[in-house]
């Protein structure tokens, strides 16, 4: 998906690209995009969701101004691994490391949505600057949606088991090779600004499985 962001004052707004499934115990895979005042950045929030379960954001700012002209946001979701990838730059990789006790979505469809909501109360430095409604209307843009997927219907999947040729399984089977893992490091190393795999405060009792095995 293409996007352009709120521009000016967007303390408060949450523009979102997202995967999720129906249910209470719902999977779901995360693009947010955290708005601020006029001259602050954006705070790009990624998460992961399996069985109701989250916990795992990373975040960025991004290395350019995303109000001031369409820019590509992927996200590519198969059995082994989660990329999130903006402009063709991978930023995060979430591997499957269910071998480990780690949970993985794979087992339910999901459907794509795109939104703009108010989150005032969090999604600005914890809700210490709030939303102004005299700027509103909110307007953010989308275009150039593209979806390669398989179709679930009647209980089971279009794309083969083990498929690795056409283009299906050009994306079914795609990973990082050593250039793009590169790419991804010089990201992090730049422009990450939380990661869960790191917040000791919050894990007292150890981090998770899967910041140990990474």
């Amino acid at each position: 998906m293409q996007m352009k962001l709120v521009p000016g004052n967007s303390a408060g707004t949450v523009t979102t690209l997202y995967l999720k499934s129906p249910g209470t115990t719902w999977d779901e895979i995360d693009f947010e995009f955290l708005g601020n005042q006029s001259g602050d950045p954006y705070t790009l929030h990624t998460n992961v969701y399996t069985q109701g379960k989250g916990d795992k954001e990373q975040q960025f700012k991004l290395w350019f101004d995303p109000t001031a002209d369409f820019h590509t946001y992927t996200i590519l979701w198969n059995p082994q691994r989660i990329i999130f990838t903006v402009d063709g730059t991978p930023i995060r990789e979430f591997k499957n490391m269910e071998s480990i006790g780690t949970l993985f979505p794979k087992n339910r469809p999901m459907r794509m949505y795109s939104s703009l909501w108010n989150a005032d109360d969090w999604a600005t430095r914890g809700g210490l600057v709030k939303t102004d409604w005299s700027k509103a209307p909110f307007t953010a843009s989308y275009r150039g949606f593209r979806q390669e997927a398989c179709v679930w219907s009647n209980g089971k999947s279009s794309c083969p088991k083990g498929s690795k040729q056409g283009a299906t399984g050009s994306w079914l089977s795609q990973q990082l090779d050593s250039t793009a893992q590169e790419r991804m490091r010089w990201v992090q190393r730049n422009y990450m600004i939380y990661n869960y795999c790191t917040d000791t405060k919050r894990f007292p009792q150890g981090l998770p499985k899967e910041c140990l095995a990474a």
